[in-house]
This record gives C-alpha cells, sequence and structure tokens, in this order.
C-alpha cells in the first residue's frame, strides 16, 4: 500500500508532463462541459429534467453568495467566478470517489502509479486555485475603490502605527494562499489515505460510511472556498470604516 503525495507522470504531450491529476482534472472539466451543454441544449421557459436541476443549483449558489457578500449588484459582478470554483472543486471531488480511482494503474518497480488521482490531492491544483482566489479578490478591490485607494490600505506613510498595521494586512493578503490551498489539499489528502487504509484492511463493507463521509466532507470543502472567496472579496470591495 503506497499513497504518495506527489503527483505521479501518467505521459507527456510534446514534452510536457501530465499527471494523473491532471488527467482528472480533464475529465472532469469534459464530463461538465458535456452536462452543462446537454442541460441548455433545448432550454424551455418551464424548466425539467438536466436544465431544472441545473437552474436549481445555480440559484441555490446564487442566493448563498448574495447573503454572504450581502450586496446583489457585486454577487452578479462575482458570482462566475464562485460557482465555477464551487462546481469545479465539488466535481473533482467526488469524482476521485468513483471505483478505479487509485486503484486502477501499474507497477514501476516496487511503487505502484494509479492512472487517476483525485485532482485536489495534488498540492499544485489546491495552490493554482488559491492563487485563482486571491488574484480576482486584489482585482476586485481595485476594481471598486481604485488602485491607489486600495493599496493605501496596506502601503501608507501616514503614521508609523498604520504603516505596521498595513504590513500586516499585506502578510494576511499573502497567508491566504496558504490557508486556501492546504484546507482543500489536507482534507482531500487525509481522505484519499483514510480510504486507501481501510480499503486494504476491509475492503467490502467497512469502507461504505467513510465514503459517505468523504462525500460529505468534499462538498464542505468546495463551499467553503467559495464562502471564503466570497467574504474576501466583500471585505477588498467595501471601503474602511463602511
Amino acid at each position: 500500500m503506497h499513497v504518495g503525495v506527489a503527483a505521479e507522470k501518467i505521459f507527456t504531450v510534446f514534452s510536457w508532463p501530465v499527471s494523473n491529476t491532471v488527467l482528472t482534472a480533464w475529465i472532469a472539466i469534459i464530463l461538465l462541459s458535456v452536462l452543462a451543454f446537454m442541460a441548455t441544449r433545448n432550454m424551455k421557459r418551464v424548466p425539467s429534467g438536466l436544465q431544472n436541476f441545473f437552474e436549481w443549483v445555480i440559484e441555490s449558489l446564487f442566493g448563498i453568495a448574495e447573503e454572504f457578500m450581502g450586496d446583489r449588484k457585486k454577487t452578479i459582478i462575482f458570482f462566475p467566478l464562485l460557482a465555477t470554483l464551487f462546481i469545479f472543486i465539488i466535481a473533482t471531488n467526488w469524482l476521485g470517489l468513483l471505483p478505479g480511482f487509485g486503484s486502477i494503474g501499474w507497477h514501476e518497480g516496487e511503487e505502484f502509479v494509479p492512472l487517476l488521482r483525485s485532482t485536489n490531492a495534488d498540492m499544485n491544483t489546491t495552490l493554482m486555485l488559491a492563487v485563482v482566489s486571491v488574484v480576482s479578490i486584489q482585482i476586485g478591490g481595485i476594481m471598486a475603490l481604485g488602485f491607489f485607494k486600495y493599496w493605501n490600505k496596506f502601503i501608507t506613510f501616514k503614521n508609523p502605527m498604520a504603516f505596521f498595521i498595513g504590513l500586516i494586512e499585506l502578510v494576511s493578503e499573502a497567508a491566504k494562499l496558504i490557508s486556501f490551498s492546504f484546507r482543500l489539499f489536507g482534507a482531500v489528502f487525509a481522505g484519499e489515505v483514510l480510504l486507501t487504509v481501510i480499503a486494504s484492511l476491509a475492503p467490502y463493507l467497512l469502507p461504505l460510511p467513510f465514503y459517505g463521509l468523504e462525500i460529505f466532507i468534499g462538498g464542505i470543502q468546495a463551499l467553503v472556498f467559495m464562502l471564503l472567496t466570497t467574504v474576501f472579496i466583500k471585505l477588498a470591495t467595501t471601503e474602511a470604516g463602511h
């Protein structure tokens, strides 16, 4: 039994290495694209079936985002980003729980190389999601307040205390990268290890409750990532004292 922290390379495309976690991300993107196409190819005024399900998901996410954002206009502007983060993360989290993930592969020497692994069990993926979120927060702040007013929150020479507080705020913005990426990576990787250990001890009935737990955790982690991004955007786009 072996669960590596680093993703394993499966093949190369024009000399670019493709890992099993990247392959899973491609599969998730393709599946989501197909589902979105099927849900919208014959849209009806009174939705049913897949269109109805997707509209329910989007309306529910919008309602949650608007409640945390506290401003409908801001929610409309940033909702495409927030919904994309949630849907991609929950899709990749749940896709990694399907049979065959982590168990189908080959041996290279004594090391087992799985063909597919959960995308968010790769620190590279969660770090890039964190970069997208944090950069979007900064862009949102600049768009709402203007470049100089926004960055005046971090770099100001009004007095020594304000300068010191600004530096702390700047460090906290950088720390969001670590917080976002490690929270998601830790939860998914720990779940991957747990399921591997349980399946090796009792491969039939015992893992089932843990799969249910991981489905719940996968959804919660996607929601937490989206809501933290929402709250930080709200703070970044609000002037001090308002």
